[in-house]
């Protein structure tokens, strides 16, 4: 893995944090604004028998998190490519 040069380096570097901050936003939204801060107006809604609040704090996030972690590895494996550091 070695970049062409500098300035290329650093854009790859550059879309990777800005990949990360909007994935860690959805992490905060979900983890804390949807199980924590939210959790009363959500539990007015049902989903699957249980009350969405309380499923997003035992459940909904995990499956976000997972969701999350392979759209990161799609996204890097496409960002790879296009600045030509992926490994075959």
């Amino acid at each position: 893995m070695a970049f062409e040069s500098n300035d290329q380096a650093k854009a790859y570097w550059r879309e990777n944090l800005r990949l990360m901050l909007g994935l860690l936003a959805i992490w905060f939204v979900v983890s804390y604004g949807f199980g924590i801060l939210l959790v009363d107006p959500l539990n007015a809604v049902s989903f699957g028998g249980f009350k969405l609040g309380f499923w997003f704090a035992q459940q909904g996030a995990i499956y976000v998190f997972v969701g999350l972690i392979f759209f990161y590895v799609s996204k890097m494996n496409a960002l790879d490519k296009k600045y030509n550091v992926h490994e075959d």
